[in-house]
């Protein structure tokens, strides 16, 4: 469920910390970009921050003033946290992707001399002389 039609709750949550992360005096400009009035931005940034967003509840009570010190900084470490976690298993999942591409192109090669060598073997049938004849 989403507190605004069209929008899913990760756009949502996407929007608003892309949001916060402007420079000072690009925000307007952002939001007629995006057709978002600052309304509709402070009702999400509650639920982003305040309320429970997956369940689409905001605050009554989403005054500034209420808001403890230091409550969205907490939440911006911990999602900078949470990328940076992300973004080493990333790291990591690729260079083993890219080792095991390696290891199947080396396993490819091997296979097709195993295939030529295979071809240039004389047939089964043995040319030596039988040893019960001598």
């Amino acid at each position: 469920m989403s507190i605004s039609p069209g929008f899913t709750t990760a756009e949502i949550r996407e929007f608003v910390h892309e949001y916060h992360g402007l420079p000072y005096g690009r925000k307007c400009a952002w939001l007629a970009e995006r057709g978002v009035s600052r309304h509709t931005l402070t009702r999400w940034r509650d639920a982003v921050y305040e309320g429970d967003l997956d369940r689409g509840l905001i605050p009554r009570e989403g005054s500034p003033m209420t808001v403890p010190p230091g409550k969205r900084t907490a939440l911006e470490k911990a999602r900078a946290a949470e990328h940076a976690a992300h973004a080493a298993e990333v790291a990591r999942l690729s260079a083993r992707v890219h080792e095991l591409e390696d290891t199947n192109a080396a396993l490819g090669k091997a296979i097709g001399l195993l295939h030529a060598m295979s071809e240039e073997e004389p047939a089964d049938n043995p040319t030596t002389p039988d040893p019960s004849n001598s």
